[in-house]
């Protein structure tokens, strides 16, 4: 799927797209499953386990910002997990020790209120035993400059784990005002729909919020190396396994001495990355319009 320049590039500057990577009829099938999911959100007046609403959210007006963790509740994101052309392209960049799965969400970016995300490190999250992770951005929507692509700061993931506290907690956010990165610097990640994103766990990324008339919908993954296994610790071993999309199981995690900063003490707000963020006072993304005036409420 992708050249041995490829492979140095995404080590180089923490990503790399695949235009084209995901057949028409599959693309087709996952973009009905989120049209059906979509719909479900009617009627509820809050988050639960599979949505999380947009602030502007009414039960007789669904708006959704993130459906979470589909590969557990949906079949159709459980079968791409295992995707060949994208199981490809991880073991390329991940090493020979296998590919697990470990979380998965779909965030979406509704015409002209889609919520932005706030710079951060997928590894302030999630720290393992080294880094050899990367999140699968699955484009059901042409990515442009208008709607909200994800932004990545390029060659990030080679420096420091920038803190993502706020007042002694964890808010899963970077302050623009103290932590020294050049946003200008941000590259864009746009692709038609049916095109692959990879980035590396530890580059910083965000997306402000959709303005346009057309909508962003990001299918995402996130997948480690075999031998990568998660510092918070591991409940269930056989279920652990079972998220193995390469590769043979391993009791001997490969440690590397990479700098870590572990989401404890736990986000006053849970449930998302939005909910984590939105006790956030230095926001660099801004809100427009409707979301706006909801934010405000």
């Amino acid at each position: 799927m992708i050249s041995q320049q490829d492979v140095d590039f995404y080590h180089e500057q923490g990503y790399v797209v695949v235009k084209n990577a995901v057949e028409p009829e599959m693309l087709s099938r996952l973009r009905q499953a989120v049209s059906e999911i979509l719909a479900g959100a009617r009627g509820l007046t809050a988050h639960n386990d599979i949505y999380d609403l947009e602030p502007t959210h009414q039960p007789n007006d669904p708006r959704v910002r993130r459906i979470k963790t589909p590969h557990i509740h949906f079949s159709v994101f459980r079968e791409f997990a295992r995707y060949a052309p994208m199981v490809e392209v991880l073991k390329q960049l991940l090493g020979p020790s296998g590919v697990r799965l470990h979380g998965s969400k779909i965030n979406i970016k509704a015409s002209e209120y889609g919520a932005p995300v706030e710079w951060h490190q997928d590894w302030a999250f999630y720290p393992h035993t080294n880094d050899d992770l990367t999140a699968v951005g699955v484009m059901l929507d042409d990515c442009t400059l208008e709607n909200g692509p994800l932004m990545i700061v390029p060659g990030s993931h080679r420096g420091d784990t920038f803190n993502h506290h706020q007042d002694g907690y964890f808010c899963g956010a970077m302050d623009p005002k103290a932590d020294g990165i050049d946003y200008s610097k941000a590259v864009p990640l746009v692709a038609p729909a049916g095109s692959l994103s990879f980035h590396h766990v530890r580059v910083v990324h965000g997306s402000a919020q959709n303005t346009s008339s057309r909508s962003r919908t990001l299918l995402l993954y996130e997948f480690a190396a075999a031998d990568a296994w998660p510092l918070a610790g591991v409940p269930n071993y056989a279920a652990f396994n079972d998220r193995l999309v390469a590769g043979e199981p391993t009791y001997v995690p490969r440690l590397t001495p990479v700098p870590v900063r572990m989401p404890m003490p736990a986000a006053p707000k849970q449930g998302s990355i939005y909910e984590n963020q939105s006790v956030f006072k230095n926001k660099y993304f801004a809100i427009t319009g409707e979301a706006k005036k909801a934010a405000l409420t």
